[in-house]
């Protein structure tokens, strides 16, 4: 088909996620259409090239075509690419649950549960977290506590959770009983700590939320609150995890090793569809005996413990190794936020926002004012960045930079020099 054609096929038969379709139907529009690859850079149906300014939303981490899972996924291809992980397994999936709960200290998270994504991995969470308290003769305990501004996925367990009212609102009557806090200090009003099953919360920064960074110590001190009331902790390291902070995973920095930890995303090195649920020992063994007790956990999908995407996901572990990605990525942070402490400077430029390699830059027409937010400033600011050659994503008005670990610090400069042009373009 050429492009035409298949440009054409898009508007008549996609539905794009977050896509108002109407604007993207409308006869003027003409789609982006990604086609090829390479490293932290992007083509489009024209031959432009862009740098993947946002990972491909939050997912690509050593970069695009990496000959290591590459040939990883065409290994497994000469094997198999897919196997049923209801009553049988399979080699990737048992090494790759084993490399993962290795990455943690041991008797901490010792189980990997299989799914397809974050939502998903987040809802496997709570379930658990549900099912163990009725295991445990305590059903009473069957009420979360959530953040506000948080995004956890959109299953409906998952948008429970959330607590951005445009994404889950509309749901709200079909979702699992909630309460949501603002920060630490909410902890002390919470009713009843003795039914509340589990807390959750992305460790140290929030994305959809706009990059919202917590304060130094309060995942350690939320920790230790959850330990004294014998709350379980989910941790959702679906955006932070592989190295997107700093360290492998965000918990790290403050120490702290959860109930309940959920990956996704950068699991496969943005490959393939392919999540993990981590949990311990004495979650696992609440739901062993005899079938008649149905004490089995209930719950999976037609692709978990994916052989192909565990194949991937195992080079994408390697490759941290042989590459030194992390050690690598230290001078790259470093120059990162020089960088944005200059755009930081810029009369358009409210705040900026920053964790490790993750970056939100808020726009406003000054420093203490916002746009409305129907004019949709930072889609304009990140349309416009297209001709600088960065692409990328806002939400609302913060304008994610979150590019692939593999990124350079030549490009790093061109992705906050695009941003700084782009907003000059679209607010003046």
């Amino acid at each position: 088909m050429d492009l035409d054609v298949l440009l054409a096929a898009d508007k008549a038969h996609t539905w794009h996620p977050f896509t108002q379709m109407k604007a993207w139907c409308a006869p003027e529009h003409e789609p982006l259409m990604l086609v090829e690859g390479e490293g932290a850079v992007l083509r489009d149906q024209h031959g432009r090239e862009y740098l993947d300014g946002n990972s491909s939303i939050w997912t690509n981490v050593h970069g695009h075509r990496h000959p290591r899972i590459d040939a990883a996924i065409r290994a497994q291809l000469d094997r198999v690419a897919h196997v049923s992980f209801l009553g049988s397994t399979n080699a990737p999936a048992a090494e790759l649950a084993a490399r993962l709960c290795g990455l943690f200290p041991t008797n901490t998270l010792t189980r990997a549960f299989f799914s397809d994504d974050g939502s998903t991995a987040i809802e496997a969470a709570l379930k658990m977290a549900v099912q163990y308290w009725q295991l445990d003769g305590r059903p009473e305990r069957n009420r979360f506590v959530a953040f506000d501004r948080a995004y956890h996925g959109d299953t409906a367990g998952a948008s429970s959770v959330g607590g951005i009212a445009g994404f889950h609102g509309r749901f709200a009557g079909l979702h699992f009983p909630v309460e949501r806090i603002g920060g630490l200090e909410d902890l002390a009003r919470l009713e009843r700590p003795e039914t509340i099953a589990a807390v959750i919360i992305e460790p140290l920064i929030q994305g959809a939320a706009g990059m919202r960074v917590w304060p130094t110590g309060m995942l350690r001190e939320l920790s230790a609150w959850c330990d004294v009331h014998g709350i379980f902790l989910v941790l959702d390291e679906v955006m932070t995890g592989f190295g997107r902070t700093g360290t492998m995973f965000a918990c790290e920095q403050e120490r702290v090793f959860p109930d309940f930890l959920c990956l996704a995303k950068g699991l496969t090195g943005g490959y393939l569809p392919l999540a993990a649920t981590l949990t311990t020992e004495r979650v696992f063994r609440k739901f062993l005996g005899e079938v008649a007790e149905l004490k089995t956990f209930y719950y999976g999908h037609s692709y978990t413990g994916s052989a192909l995407g565990c194949a991937a996901a195992l080079a994408n572990l390697a490759i941290f190794e042989e590459e030194r990605t992390l050690e690598a990525l230290k001078p790259k942070i470093a120059h990162l936020h020089t960088r944005l402490d200059e755009l930081a400077a810029h009369p358009r430029v409210r705040e900026v926002r920053r964790c490790g390699f993750i970056a939100g830059i808020e726009v406003g027409p000054d420093k203490a004012s916002a746009y409305p937010w129907d004019e949709l400033r930072g889609g304009q600011i990140c349309t416009a960045a297209r001709a600088h050659g960065l692409l990328t994503r806002p939400v609302l008005d913060t304008i994610v930079l979150m590019p692939p670990l593999c990124v350079s610090t030549a490009q790093i400069d061109r992705a906050v020099e695009a941003i700084r042009r782009a907003i000059d373009e679209v607010c003046g």
